[in-house]
């Protein structure tokens, strides 16, 4: 696909001679270079400077829109078939390349190559393979007694996506956005903004219309900001910090856009007292470290019956020596660097307060590992006797940092899974029957039960603080769809 720093269209970088897509704009079907100032796109792995990308301007944004709003009636107007026979060539030229995607995030924003292999870009195929089912079986219109009810697309969509996982949570609005015959103005992190720009050209060579999808990019305060206020932007499905999009929400409330928000989580795994300990481990840990720990739905905390507390700290030890921290492009490595120095030293100042407050230091601590002066890395960590009340406990922390929580009995186990202000996801490990009661009473929009197999097709989403709206399957393309009753 690229060839001496070339894109697959024949793109070059003109600011830096390196082998990656350039991140410029791109608006009715074609690259368009901004004229805003450079923003340098660093591999947090050795810091160096990769690609730039200008910032968007009020201009930028403004034709992106005006190309999205061309583009809907025609658009809106295909056929459900014909639109899912696009986004299914969509989804052949995302496997088609997806070495070079893979290539592409792990030098983008450090995750380690044999995940970006697996989730990275191949997460991204199977939602968009999930979401064409979905599309397939989807009831477009319906009779409900005398009213015929049809649902229509919203129009115009703004996407705004973080930089943790940056063509999955693409994938998981563009594509039923896409679906459901909207078109779509994105904004994709300033600190991975590359593989947007393949995903474009790959959608543009699967037959997608110009100005059905547009990127422009820079930061969220500027770019992301006046997504949120355009007046003809119709709809904002944003993932982020629960800080980022609660300022999303005050933009857009303005001109009453609907707002789906994917924010924050916290998640809580229960293990049961009758849990296999190997698997609550083995998975467990697999869960909170993976990405690097950088993922909202992370297993970070681990809710441990008090008399096995030890036990289970004593298996973490044993396990973490398997993680290998080191280049994300060497295939024996398990961590890589979090996603810049700004990320670095938040995480390592969490790590710092932990300490403080008295928490039990297990493995890692402050400071980079040994032997990585440079690039962003921390020492992935784990804490004991963990206060459920403490900094560590309650807030996002965003990186490899596991903190282990005694509890008492379910109703304390409970208490503490709830006690926080987010509600995305939870893990349960145990009796399956004890598992599903305890399921039931958690206030989060996912809960995984053994180690349940991913379902594409299944809602993702939060309760409280970790937003509103859901993703995946029929709920995602529902998502960005208007209902109309027309009653006779």
């Amino acid at each position: 696909m690229r060839q001496g720093g070339r894109g697959f269209l024949g793109t070059m970088n003109e600011t830096h001679d390196v082998p990656f897509p350039a991140p410029s704009h791109w608006i009715d079907g074609r690259a368009v270079q901004g004229s805003g100032p450079l923003i340098d796109v660093v591999n947090p792995a050795d810091d160096s400077v990769i690609a730039s990308v200008h910032e968007g301007t009020a201009e930028d944004l403004n034709r992106a829109v005006d190309a999205a709003l061309a583009a809907f009636p025609g658009w809106s107007s295909t056929s459900p078939k014909d639109r899912i026979a696009v986004i299914r060539r969509l989804a052949e030229g995302m496997q088609k390349h997806s070495e070079e995607l893979a290539e592409t995030i792990t030098a983008e924003m450090g995750a380690p190559i044999t995940f970006s292999r697996q989730a990275q870009a191949g997460f991204p195929v199977a939602s968009t393979l999930a979401a064409i089912t979905a599309a397939e079986g989807f009831e477009w219109t319906e009779v409900i007694e005398n009213s015929l009810v049809i649902h229509e697309p919203i129009g115009v969509v703004g996407a705004i996506t973080p930089w943790n996982f940056p063509l999955q949570q693409l994938v998981t609005k563009v594509v039923p956005a896409m679906l459901a015959g909207n078109t779509v103005v994105l904004k994709p992190s300033e600190l991975s903004p590359l593989s947007a720009r393949t995903f474009a050209e790959i959608a543009t060579e699967a037959g997608l219309p110009n100005g059905v999808f547009n990127v422009v990019q820079g930061t969220g305060p500027v770019v992301g900001e006046a997504i949120a206020r355009h007046p003809k932007i119709d709809m904002i499905s944003f993932t982020g910090s629960t800080r980022a999009g609660k300022a999303v929400s005050v933009a857009a409330s303005d001109t009453v856009k609907r707002v789906a928000l994917e924010l924050g989580g916290k998640a809580a795994h229960i293990v049961l007292p009758d849990a296999d300990l190997d698997f609550a481990v083995t998975r467990g840990l697999a869960y909170a470290w993976a990405n690097g720990g950088q993922a909202c739905g992370a297993y970070v905390r681990l809710l441990v019956p008090e008399d096995l507390q030890q036990t289970v700290v004593e298996k973490l030890r044993a396990a973490a020596g398997e993680y290998t921290v080191g280049d994300p492009a060497d295939e024996a490595t398990r961590i890589g660097p979090v996603a810049s120095e700004t990320q670095r030293r938040r995480v390592d100042g969490y790590i710092e307060r932990g300490i403080a407050d008295g928490a039990t230091l297990v493995v890692g601590g402050p400071g980079r590992p040994d032997g990585f002066e440079t690039g962003a890395y921390v020492r992935p960590t784990i804490f004991s006797d963990v206060d459920p009340d403490s900094v560590i406990a309650q807030e996002e922390i965003f990186g490899p940092v596991l903190a282990v929580i005694p509890y008492t009995d379910d109703d304390h186990a409970v208490e503490i899974a709830n006690g926080t202000v987010y509600g995305l996801n939870a893990a349960i490990t145990g009796d399956e029957e004890h598992a599903m009661a305890i399921a039931r009473r958690l206030r989060v929009g996912q809960v995984d039960v053994n180690g349940g197999q991913h379902n594409f097709q299944a809602p993702f989403g939060g309760y409280k603080q970790s937003g509103n709206g859901r993703e995946m399957g029929r709920a995602g393309i529902e998502e960005f769809l208007e209902t109309k009753a027309i009653t006779r």
